[in-house]
C-alpha cells in the first residue's frame, strides 16, 4: 500500500512531518550528537500507523523534506525515493509495541556511547537525571542491526524503567518521547549527563541519590515544572516545532 492510497488527511499530516522531521534532525550535529551520516529521528503519525525517519546514508548536509521517507510498522518503505534508515525496523518495533511513543532518536554520541561499550547504566546520581530519567539510565542486551532484535532490546529494557533514553551494549543510545522533539531533548540530555557523570567519576566515587529524592524530583519536573498550557486539552509541554 503507498501512501497515495490514504486518505489525503494522513498524507498532509505527513508531509508536515516530513518538515518536521527534517529539521529536528539539524539538531543532532548541532548538538555534536552524531558524526557523518550516524544516527536518526523518526516521528509517528497521530491519522495512521505509519511514521517518517531519515533515508540510510544521506548526510546530514543533504537533507530535505522530500527526501524523508514514510514507513509502516512492520518497516515497511509507503512512500519516499530512497531506502529506509539502516535503524528503521527498530523504530518500526518500538511504535507497534509501545503506543504511548510518537518519536525514536538515535545517535552514537561519545559519552553515552562509552557507557553502552562498557555495558554499564549510568548511575542517577545528579537532580537532572532524576528530573528527566527518573532514575539511571539502562543498558539494553547487544543485538545486531538489521531485523527488529534491536527494537526488542529496547522495548524490554524500558519495560522496567521511567527513563526515555536506553544504551543498547556495544552500540549506542536511543531515546523516546511523546513526538521526536522530546525525543532528540532526551537524546542531547543523555549525552550531557554521560558526560558529567564520566568526569565526576574520575573525581572519585559517586553516590546514587535516595529513592525518595528521585521520585520527588522526576514528578516535580514531570507534573509542576514548564509552562502550563491554558487549553486543558492542549498538552503543556510538548509541541510539533523545534526549540
Amino acid at each position: 500500500m503507498s501512501l497515495q492510497d490514504y486518505p489525503v488527511t494522513v498524507r498532509e499530516e505527513a508531509a508536515r512531518l516530513r518538515e518536521l522531521v527534517c529539521r529536528l534532525h539539524a539538531e543532532l550535529p548541532r548538538w555534536e550528537l552524531v558524526v557523518w551520516t550516524a544516527g536518526n529521528v523518526s516521528q509517528r503519525l497521530r491519522s495512521a500507523d505509519l511514521f517518517v525517519i531519515k533515508p540510510s546514508g544521506v548526510g546530514y548536509h543533504e537533507l530535505t523534506p522530500e527526501a524523508m521517507v514514510v514507513c509502516d510498522l512492520e518497516g515497511r518503505l509507503v512512500d519516499g525515493d530512497r531506502a529506509p534508515s539502516s535503524d528503521t525496523a527498530a523504530h518500526a518495533y518500538v511504535y507497534a509495541h509501545l503506543p504511548d511513543v510518537g518519536g525514536v532518536v538515535h545517535t552514537h554520541s561519545t559519552y553515552a556511547t562509552a557507557w553502552a561499550a562498557r555495558g554499564e547504566e549510568i548511575p542517577c546520581v545528579l537532580t537532572m537525571m532524576a528530573d528527566e530519567f527518573g532514575g539511571p539510565v539502562p543498558v539494553g542486551p547487544f543485538a545486531l542491526i538489521g531485523d527488529d532484535s534491536i527494537g526488542r532490546g529496547i522495548v524490554q529494557t524500558l519495560a522496567g524503567s521511567r527513563s526515555p533514553a536506553v544504551l543498547m551494549r556495544s552500540h549506542g543510545p536511543f531515546t523516546v518521547g511523546v513526538d521526536a522533539r522530546a525525543a532528540v531533548k532526551a537524546a542531547v540530555m543523555v549525552e550531557e549527563v554521560a558526560r558529567t557523570v564520566h568526569v565526576a567519576r574520575q573525581l572519585g566515587e559517586v553516590t546514587p541519590l535516595e529513592q525518595g529524592d528521585v521520585d520527588a524530583l522526576h514528578a516535580r519536573y514531570q507534573n509542576v515544572y514548564g509552562q502550563v498550557a491554558s487549553d486543558p486539552a492542549t498538552p503543556s509541554r510538548t509541541t510539533e516545532e523545534p526549540a
